[in-house]
C-alpha cells in the first residue's frame, strides 16, 4: 500500500475515533446537574487547556484564521450543549450531524470543491430527514424538558457545525496550514465558549463532585482528545468525507442515551435519523467504489 493511501487511512480511523468520543456527549450532558451554559463554558475551558497540553504546536500555530473558525466552533459547542440539555440526545445529534447537507451547499462557494450531480439526492433525503423532526415533536420528559426549542437549537447548530468542518479545511489548504491550525482554532472556539457563557456560568458551588468529574471528562477526553484526533485528520481528508465519517456519532450516540438514561427516541425522530444517515453511509460507500474503480484503472 502507497504512504498516501496509508496516511489517509489512518486519518479516516482518526476521525472514526474521533467520532466515538464525541457520541459520549449527549448522556454526559444530561448525567450533570449543570445548566447547559454551565457546561458549555466549563467544559469549554477544560478542553482548551487539553489541547493545548497535548498538542503544543497549537501554541505557535494562532492566526486571525483559525481564531474566525473558532468563532463558528463556539457558536456550535453552546448551540449543540443547550439543544441536549432540551431535547433527547437522539434528535440532537440527528440533527447536528445533518451538517453535510449544509456542506453540500456551502462547500463549492467556500472550498471550492465541487458538487457531483450525484450528491444532489443526499441533499434532498437529509432535508427531508430534518423536517420530520418537527412533524411529530415528541412531548417533554425529564430529560428533554423543551423538545421542539431543542429541535430548532440543533438544526442551527447544523449549520454552524458545517462552517467548522469547512473552516478546519479552509486553514489548512492555506500556506503553513497544518494539523496544529486545526488544534489552534479548537482552542479559540473553547475559549470563545467560555468567555460567551461565563455571565451565566456562576455560582457553580453547588455542583456536586460527580459534575465536575463529568466536566473534566467532557473537556479532556469527549472533547480534547475528541478533537485532537480531529485536528491530525483533517488536512488528509476532504470536509465532506469528514463529516460523513463523524456520522458514526449519531448512530452512537442515542445508544449511550438509552443505556444510561433510558432515553427512547420517537418513531418520527428515528425515520428522520434512518433517513439522513441512510442516504449519508450509501455514498460513502459510492465513494469508496468510485476510489478503487479509479486506482484499478
Amino acid at each position: 500500500m502507497q504512504p498516501d493511501r496509508v496516511s489517509h487511512a489512518a486519518s479516516r480511523l482518526r476521525i472514526l475515533a474521533a467520532a466515538t468520543l464525541f457520541s459520549t456527549g449527549g448522556a454526559a450532558f444530561k448525567l450533570t446537574a449543570f445548566t447547559g451554559w454551565q457546561v458549555a463554558g466549563l467544559r469549554g475551558a477544560v478542553a482548551a487547556i487539553a489541547v493545548l497540553v497535548m498538542v503544543p504546536e497549537a501554541r505557535r500555530a494562532w492566526t486571525w484564521r483559525a481564531a474566525l473558525v473558532g468563532g463558528a466552533y463556539a457558536v456550535t459547542t453552546i448551540l449543540f450543549v443547550q439543544a441536549n440539555k432540551l431535547t433527547t440526545a437522539a434528535s440532537a445529534v440527528f440533527l447536528e450531524d445533518a451538517s453535510p447537507l449544509c456542506i453540500l451547499v456551502l462547500g463549492p462557494w467556500l472550498l471550492r470543491e465541487p458538487v457531483q450531480r450525484r450528491d444532489l439526492w443526499v441533499l434532498g433525503v437529509a432535508a427531508l430527514g430534518m423536517a420530520l423532526f418537527f412533524v411529530g415533536v415528541e412531548p417533554p420528559r425529564a430529560t428533554a424538558t423543551n423538545p421542539l426549542l431543542g429541535n430548532i437549537l440543533a438544526a442551527a447548530s447544523s449549520v454552524t457545525f458545517a462552517l467548522v468542518v469547512i473552516g478546519y479545511r479552509w486553514i489548512t489548504q492555506r500556506p503553513g496550514g497544518s494539523a496544529a491550525s486545526v488544534a489552534a482554532a479548537a482552542v479559540s472556539g473553547n475559549v470563545l465558549a467560555f468567555l460567551v457563557s461565563l455571565p451565566w456560568i456562576f455560582p457553580v458551588g453547588g455542583g456536586r463532585a460527580v459534575d465536575w468529574v463529568i466536566v473534566l471528562y467532557l473537556g479532556t477526553v469527549q472533547l480534547g482528545l475528541g478533537y485532537v484526533l480531529l485536528a491530525q485528520a483533517m488536512p488528509h481528508v476532504p470536509a465532506l468525507q469528514a463529516s460523513l465519517l463523524l456520522l458514526l456519532e449519531p448512530v452512537l450516540n442515542p445508544i449511550w442515551a438509552w443505556w444510561i438514561h433510558g432515553e427512547t427516541p420517537s418513531a418520527w425522530s428515528l425515520a428522520g435519523g434512518t433517513l439522513i444517515l441512510g442516504a449519508t453511509v450509501v455514498r460513502i460507500v459510492a465513494e469508496g467504489r468510485e476510489r478503487r474503480a479509479g486506482v484499478a484503472a
